[in-house]
């Protein structure tokens, strides 16, 4: 079946009517906006400060107009990767005005946001740090006995899939740390992305957008060896990157391209649709560290090709599937089919390479200023327990357990020193003989 046909049928069969995808869907807006009864707040991102909204703003207002629904108003959204203030300014804004629901247009950065701050507006909270981890937002929801507003996530962007998933990452500006919500609380209930919104973007969101979705799948069917889901985000993982791969040359190349467009719209879509089967794991968590200098998809976009070598003795399925798609495109030329183990890795991690090559991405750390104080910051972060979802969901675990199945920290932070410093020196130097395996 052909990549786009399938990613829509797929899309199609999880989200059902709650989410209007393709080009030309804005004016399912207002029917959402309907069944969360009258009133709606509007979050912008760049709201009067970028050009490129207010012509999509006065068309969802005039959908929302003829629909019945009151705007009780229109503020700015965040700026990237969600700084902790943007999420307070919004917080207190839906505080005050109590819309029925918050419709927040933009890319990842103000979803997320959006997501973060109807929680805080909910139970009247100025301290965001304590719903990072997994499931809080749904124990406070059940201990207080409050709804969060219901949010219409309007996305603009091929990217992080915000608008689909149970994440919200928020960073503090201070320490240049992002942290992450994971809470089925705050999937938005409604979801928008047309398409065509994204045809003018600049090449730098629409490539780092694109490798975002990539690692997405990327990482999520690496995640899945030996997990009930494994087919499943196979399946995912061959539409999604497969798309992405095929189409985003074509995208930077001919940025009005409209079935191109359609592709990467289809294929990120498809990453949000694997992080909420499985979880990310390295590409994201190193990211998280590196806001001040990278953004997200491009810190992703880098390590991944790395992580291959390190999870090769895990992956061997994962890592014929992505060298078939990278060779049917022309990205590896040698035959792979009797490679194997960490030869297999490299081969396709070389092949990721010359992908990123090919739309002028950046292949090491090294190549954008990360240093040794930069790996530092992430072994740090690596070993803080709120980010250790993101070791558990690895396919090699650097989590180490006593005999009665309790984490040894002191171990754990053992296995993060010497095999994910190896590995980091690895992809600040671009030599892959620096990443060690761990003992199987």
């Amino acid at each position: 079946m052909e990549y786009k046909q399938k990613a829509k049928e797929m899309l199609q069969e999880w989200k059902g009517e709650n989410y209007a995808f393709g080009m030309g869907v804005l004016d399912k807006i207002g029917g959402y906006a309907q069944k969360a009864r009258k009133t709606t707040m509007l979050v912008v991102t760049g709201w009067k400060t970028e050009k490129w909204v207010e012509p999509l703003v006065k068309e969802i207002e005039a959908d929302l107009s003829e629909k019945g629904i009151k705007v009780v108003d229109i503020i700015r959204g965040a700026r990237a990767n969600a700084p902790r203030e943007d999420v307070y300014r919004i917080a207190n804004q839906i505080g005050k005005k109590k819309p029925d629901s918050i419709i927040g247009i933009g890319g990842g950065s103000t979803i997320d946001a959006v997501k973060c701050a109807s929680v805080l507006a909910t139970f009247e909270s100025d301290d965001v740090e304590k719903y990072f981890g997994m499931g809080l937002v749904t124990e406070t929801v059940k201990n207080e006995g409050k709804k969060v507003p219901t949010i219409i996530a309007v996305q603009t962007a091929s990217s992080s899939a915000a608008h689909l998933t149970k994440y919200s990452n928020i960073t503090d500006p201070l320490t240049g740390q992002k942290k992450l919500i994971i809470d089925e609380a705050v999937v938005p209930p409604y979801a928008v992305f047309d398409y065509s919104t994204t045809i003018n973007a600049p090449y730098a969101i629409k490539a780092d957008g694109a490798l975002d979705g990539i690692a997405h799948c990327l990482e999520v069917m690496n995640g899945a060896t030996g997990k009930p889901f494994f087919d499943r985000t196979m399946d995912i993982a061959e539409a999604g990157i497969g798309l992405i791969v095929q189409s985003l040359p074509k995208a930077i190349d001919s940025p009005e391209d409209s079935d191109a467009v359609e592709a990467l719209g289809l294929g990120t879509d498809l990453g949000g649709y694997a992080i909420m089967v499985g979880g990310t794991n390295y590409g994201h968590l190193f990211s998280f560290s590196v806001v001040n200098k990278l953004t997200h998809g491009r810190a992703c976009a880098i390590t991944n090709p790395y992580t291959l070598i390190f999870f090769a003795p895990a992956i061997e399925a994962q890592l014929r599937l992505l060298g078939g798609i990278l060779k049917k495109e022309g990205y590896i030329s040698e035959e792979i089919d009797n490679y194997k183990d960490r030869d297999l890795s490299v081969a396709v991690a070389n092949g990721m390479l010359k992908f990123s090559e090919a739309i002028k991405f950046p292949t090491t750390f090294g190549e954008v200023g990360i240093d040794d104080e930069d790996k530092k910051r992430i072994l740090t972060a690596a070993k803080n327990p709120q980010l250790w979802s993101k070791l558990e969901q690895a396919p090699v675990s650097l989590i180490a357990k006593d005999k009665a199945d309790n984490i040894d920290k002191n171990k754990t932070e053992g296995n993060i020193d010497r095999y994910m410093g190896a590995l980091i020196d690895g992809i600040i130097s671009g030599d892959f003989n620096k990443i060690e395996n761990m003992p199987q």
